[in-house]
């Protein structure tokens, strides 16, 4: 980790500053990438001054995305942020895919990598170290190691993936306090930590209770002033206002998004084209809102945004 103080340190001090921009990628209505809505829709998440822009994640439909549109994604975010805030894209699959990705997203210009869970099988403990292992050794970029779905390490191979040189980080999607209390205390002097549950907001005060304050925003993706106001209540330890922004609109968010599978990338989505932003539509095999769906989003959107003295 010593190779990459230099980022390690521009994504502590942006963590500190705001939340963690996960934009989302442009298509088309016929599914083509768009690039120039892209564009607008990065220039758009970054003049709300995020800690840090991760391109080509879950909420960027990473899983969607061939290698020549991963290469565009990531340089028009490269190119937008033009070294405000770091910059960490989204690899994945095997590791051999994951290589490959990696080094697109170095030739981009990423200042680092944010490694999503594998492919499909459940694996031991010792192949999801090895998993990384050779991710790292293939690329100079540092990684974020993201446990979520099939992905969930033991303090053991914390330690283990914690000694490999380019892993900076962790990104923890499980929200098991417990298992996440007992990684924290065996990670070196400035590993970092993030907070990757869905709807993050939810649970943001639980993880920085045992040290995880920073976390990712879908919401920033298409309400960035709500996303904001949270964050400064959080760090404000203002909890009436929490308590607001969570009872009113942040809870019912989870709940719409627990209506259907994949709504938790659809809806951000839907909620950004509902505000003007050129996002279109999401690609199979995730789905659209239903009008209904979409109904109670709009109405739940506008609520969101009274709240924070914003307007649709």
């Amino acid at each position: 980790m010593s190779l990459h103080t230099g980022t390690v340190r521009r994504l502590r001090d942006g963590m500190a500053k705001g939340v963690l921009s996960f934009p989302l990628t442009s298509f088309h209505d016929d599914g083509s990438l768009d690039p120039e809505g892209l564009r607008a829709h990065v220039a758009a998440q970054l003049a709300t001054a995020p800690g840090a822009v991760f391109p080509a994640c879950g909420t960027g439909e990473f899983f969607s995305l061939d290698e020549d549109e991963y290469r565009q994604v990531v340089t028009i975010t490269v190119e937008e942020a033009a070294g405000r805030v770091p910059v960490v894209a989204g690899t994945g699959y095997g590791w051999a895919q994951a290589a490959r990705f990696a080094r697109i997203a170095e030739e981009a210009g990423a200042d680092a990598l944010l490694v999503l869970p594998h492919y499909l099988t459940a694996a031991p403990q010792d192949g999801l170290v090895a998993q990384l292992e050779q991710i790292a050794a293939r690329t100079r970029l540092p990684l974020i190691a993201y446990q979520r779905g099939q992905v969930a390490y033991t303090a053991q191979s914390f330690r283990r993936i914690a000694r490999i040189q380019n892993v900076i980080g962790l990104k923890d999607g499980h929200s098991d306090l417990d298992r996440l209390q007992r990684l924290t205390l065996a990670a070196p002097d400035g590993f970092l930590f993030f907070n990757g549950a869905s709807t993050a907001e939810i649970q943001a005060r639980a993880y920085a209770t045992v040290g995880v304050p920073a976390y990712s925003s879908a919401v920033h993706a298409f309400a960035p002033e709500i996303a904001d106001a949270f964050f400064t209540a959080l760090h404000k330890d203002d909890p009436a206002t929490l308590d607001t922004l969570l009872r009113d609109f942040y809870v019912p968010l989870v709940e719409l998004r627990d209506r259907v599978p994949g709504y938790a990338v659809s809806l951000v989505k839907a909620a950004a084209r509902l505000r003007g932003r050129p996002v279109g539509p999401v690609r199979a095999p995730l789905t659209d809102p239903s009008p209904a769906d979409l109904a109670d989003l709009k109405a739940l959107l506008t609520t969101g945004l009274d709240l924070v003295g914003a307007s649709l």
